[in-house]
């Protein structure tokens, strides 16, 4: 038997399984990457580095890390470049990438062929909601993937701060109806996420399922549709992303300052707790969320 297997079975019966260590990057797909680009700056966020060989920027805040992604071929025929950007990916930091992508596969997951081009750094990947995908990443402390596949732009901070204490805080999934058990299967079983109780909620949108990962660095709310709604999008998709912040209200001065709306109607409106911008670009919103980045 291969020495790696027994670390591999150890390791899956870990509260951690793969050595989960928050989120590397999330990534867009766009065919108006300027429009979407300044929207991203008027968030706090700058451009960085280029990739090598496709029409892929990407942009830097903190510790967070965004890819916009306008290079068609790259995708999957059924993401092919919208107009409304969309989240095409998200890549999860973990101790092993090859072996979080096999037990991935023992455990049902359906992987994705690579589409990896000449000098060009392969990187494992399983299918996740809708056309989206879930990478494995284990490069990314004093060598980064982004070392291999981007050029940095010159003359350009390579480690913006971030805009009023902004970080990564989790990403809001919508599903289709009856899908909660589902997916928090999904995420459970792959990844080893698990159900917060349902007093507990974070923000000014407490509805559906709240996942928080092993490693406690973010959050997965999952939200079935609607049926109040005349027309319900039943589609499964990551939706959005959500910010931590300490300060909310101050967060939403600043970035009111930099030319970002939010929205203020009925049930739906600014707080200590949290806010939602409004929809840029067709549809696309972030929302922000009062949390204290962990020490």
């Amino acid at each position: 038997m291969p020495p790696s297997l027994p670390d591999r079975e150890a390791i899956g019966a870990a509260p951690n399984p793969l050595g989960l260590d928050g989120i590397e990057f999330i990534e867009f797909a766009t065919s108006k990457p300027q429009a979407f680009g300044q929207v991203l700056e008027m968030m706090g966020f700058r451009p960085v580095a280029r990739h090598r060989s496709r029409e892929v920027l990407l942009y830097r805040q903190g510790g967070m890390n965004f890819i916009v992604n306008a290079h068609g071929s790259g995708l999957p025929a059924a993401a092919q470049l919208p107009e409304t950007p969309v989240i095409s990916a998200i890549a999860l930091r973990v101790r092993d990438a090859a072996a979080a992508y096999r037990r991935a596969l023992e455990r049902g997951a359906w992987g994705v062929p690579p589409r990896v081009e000449v000098m060009e750094l392969h990187i494992p990947a399983i299918h996740g909601a809708g056309a989206s995908r879930l990478y494995f990443v284990d490069r990314y402390k004093e060598f980064s993937i982004y070392d291999v596949d981007f050029t940095p732009i010159p003359g350009v901070e390579q480690q913006p701060p971030a805009v009023a204490g902004l970080h990564g805080f989790g990403v809001v999934q919508y599903i289709g109806p009856g899908r909660t058990d589902d997916w928090s299967e999904f995420y459970a079983e792959l990844l080893g996420f698990s159900a917060l109780p349902d007093e507990e909620r974070f923000g000014i949108l407490p509805t559906g399922r709240v996942l928080r990962s092993p490693d406690a660095s973010f959050y997965l709310q999952l939200i079935e549709p609607q049926f109040d709604a005349l027309e319900i999008d039943q589609d499964e998709t990551l939706h959005r992303v959500a910010f931590g912040t300490p300060d909310v209200l101050g967060a939403v001065r600043e970035l009111r300052a930099r030319g970002i709306e939010f929205i203020e109607a009925g049930s739906v409106h600014t707080d200590a707790r949290g806010a939602l911008t409004r929809p840029y670009l067709g549809g696309m919103s972030f929302e922000l969320v009062q949390h204290e980045l962990p020490q």
